[in-house]
């Protein structure tokens, strides 16, 4: 332990393993520890039996959900776009050969009491009973000029610079009412809640090409992937990774300690005694909590079925999304269902997950619009996690510390903050123009 790295990352979650693992294969010489004695932190993956005592104390499972093993219950479960950063992350270092990724069968959104497909094409919004049949037709010019649209070709912006242009006004352009801007806006660009409308619309425009795209990428129901077992591989894909290229791991390292020199800038961590020098601290929020700012809190319940989800054509794997404004809310709320199909529950059960940014003191009750939605459930668990962001200047304390998981269920956000972190830790841009057909073994 008493030697000197690169970089020391502490804590085992998804952003910190992607980080140790592009480090390394950089050539930096990381050093990866954990107080847990076991991978992935926040965002572990739970089997039936670890479930039961973190949420239920000493009382043992009941016999009738089956084998223990046969679960994979992830803690902040969240489906990847199949074109999307995470995926292109996953090929750029190779860690594709180490997981199987299955395709997401459904990707649902919640309109006037109701849940209806999600229409991502010209084609599906002229059958969608989303919208009225005039509608439709509005719907269906819009969706064509976004397939079409190239930032390169100015000859497919129809007049309009989208980096000036709000999504509002573009949205005006096409004459789309409130009804259809809300699905587009939550359903297809994933945006969390309404600030976007404001904002220039080419990044919804990227987000809306990036849906159909990840459809079209499986031919399926849905442009989501997930991996079989759960989400708990990744953390561990991304280790091994790091392992071939020379990184040293050490899980159930207690108080991970950070030293700081007088000018306040990282110099090593000590643990049982032992101090290793390094450059820099990569860690979550919890390894430096005088360093970041609590921001929200993430409400979530979890529930054990033996059905899928009611009104998602029997999907096995599902995404459902509850725009705000169907809800009277300031944030949207996430529908999430995985099953024996990805290998996350013996057959027969499903695991579903109803997930929302906090906005009262009562979050129980704020998540019972998306319970409502589940039908009848074997077992139900709740969890409130604080969320927070670092407060730090990285320049002056070499301190690199990533946001907490927020309440959305697709990795985006996820990896917009690791691609932001790498940049800020190495000073280069992950250039992840990949080819994708290269992720053929992920798509078993």
């Amino acid at each position: 332990m008493d030697e000197e790295y690169d970089v020391i990352v502490l804590g085992t979650g998804l952003k910190e393993c992607i980080l140790s693992g592009l480090l390394s294969v950089d050539g930096l010489k990381v050093l990866h520890m954990d107080r847990n004695d076991y991978y992935g932190g926040e965002s572990t993956s739970l089997n039936l039996n670890q479930l039961w005592k973190r949420f239920r104390g000493n009382e043992p499972p009941p016999a009738h959900l089956g084998s223990s093993r046969d679960y994979n219950v992830d803690m902040i479960p969240k489906f990847m776009m199949a074109n999307g950063g995470l995926v292109r992350v996953l090929i750029h270092t190779d860690v594709t050969k180490y997981l199987y990724f299955k395709a997401v069968d459904g990707s649902f959104v919640y309109n006037k009491g109701k849940v209806h497909k999600v229409p991502a094409t010209d084609m599906e919004a002229l059958k969608s009973p989303l919208m009225g049949i005039f509608e439709k037709r509005r719907a269906r010019k819009f969706f064509i000029y976004v397939q079409d649209y190239d930032e390169k070709d100015p000859k497919t912006h129809e007049g309009m610079d989208l980096t000036r242009v709000t999504t509002k006004e573009l949205i005006a352009k096409y004459g789309l009412d409130d009804n259809a801007i809300d699905f587009i806006g939550h359903a297809l660009a994933l945006h969390r809640d309404d600030r976007y409308l404001q904002e220039p619309a080419l990044d919804t425009v990227k987000r809306m090409k990036l849906y159909s795209e990840s459809l079209a990428r499986f031919q399926g129901g849905s442009p989501y992937i997930y991996p079989l077992y759960g989400l708990g591989e990744l953390p561990q894909a991304f280790a091994r990774l790091s392992a071939v290229y020379g990184g040293t791991y050490m899980l159930n390292k207690p108080e991970c300690k950070v030293e700081f020199d007088d000018e306040g800038k990282v110099w090593g961590v000590t643990s049982e005694g032992e101090t290793a020098k390094c450059k820099k601290v990569v860690c979550d929020p919890s390894y430096l909590p005088g360093k970041v700012r609590k921001v929200g809190r993430v409400a979530r319940a979890i529930a054990i079925m033996s059905h899928p989800i009611p009104s998602t054509n029997d999907s096995h794997s599902v995404q459902v999304i509850l725009p705000q404004k169907q809800l009277g809310r300031k944030s949207d709320m996430y529908l999430f269902c995985c099953s024996y199909s990805h290998n996350v529950a013996p057959k027969g059960k499903f695991i579903a997950f109803v997930s929302t940014e906090a906005e009262t003191d009562n979050p129980e009750a704020e998540l019972r619009p998306g319970i409502d939605l589940l039908g009848p459930v074997d077992e139900m668990f709740f969890e409130v996690l604080d969320r927070y962001e670092p407060v730090n200047e990285p320049s002056l304390d070499n301190c690199f510390i990533s946001t907490s998981y927020d309440a959305t269920t697709h990795f985006e956000s996820t990896v917009t903050d690791v691609l932001n972190m790498y940049t800020m830790i190495t000073g280069k841009v992950l250039d992840l123009s990949v080819d994708l057909s290269a992720a053929s073994a992920a798509e078993e």
